[in-house]
């Protein structure tokens, strides 16, 4: 079986997803599929019933996603800073370039959350950021160019 990684605050965070999808998504979703149902006409043409299928899919899917997370994972707790990038740790990097500052959160794949300025210690710039110290400069491949970052901070 897979073990998932996770920092205390992602599994935390799965535990709530899990709580709202089974204590509330769900009937909300019942109460959708029974008003479509109740509005009389052939169902194979019910938009709106079709639509609430398939997002009770999809909410179960998830549901049994979050199962398997749970079942099957390791808490990476956040050790004493040893002044490396590592899992569960926030950088402040400098596009060397652009001359801007970015700080991102360094979590598992499961967790990662580009708008929330989580990255996944799998993605190329998790990767080239693992494991390096302040000071050091990593270059990262994106669809437009090569990126040179360097280290500012690691909190």
């Amino acid at each position: 079986m897979k073990e998932y990684r996770l920092t205390k605050e992602g599994y935390e965070e799965l535990l709530k997803e899990m709580e709202d999808l089974v204590n509330n998504k769900r009937k909300e979703i019942a109460e959708r599929l029974r008003d479509a149902k109740n509005s009389g006409g052939d169902l194979t043409e019910n938009s709106e019933y079709e639509y609430a299928k398939n997002d009770q899919a999809f909410i179960e899917g998830r549901i049994e996603q979050i199962n398997e997370i749970l079942s099957n994972y390791i808490i990476i707790e956040k050790k004493e800073n040893k002044g490396l990038v590592e899992l569960g740790v926030t950088v402040v990097v400098r596009d060397v370039d652009k001359k801007r500052d970015k700080e991102f959160k360094i979590v598992s794949s499961i967790e990662s959350d580009p708008e929330k300025n989580k990255i996944s210690d799998e993605s190329p710039m998790g990767r080239a950021l693992l494991n390096k110290k302040i000071g050091d400069e990593v270059l990262v491949k994106t669809p437009e160019d090569t990126k040179r970052l360097k280290i500012i901070k690691i909190k």
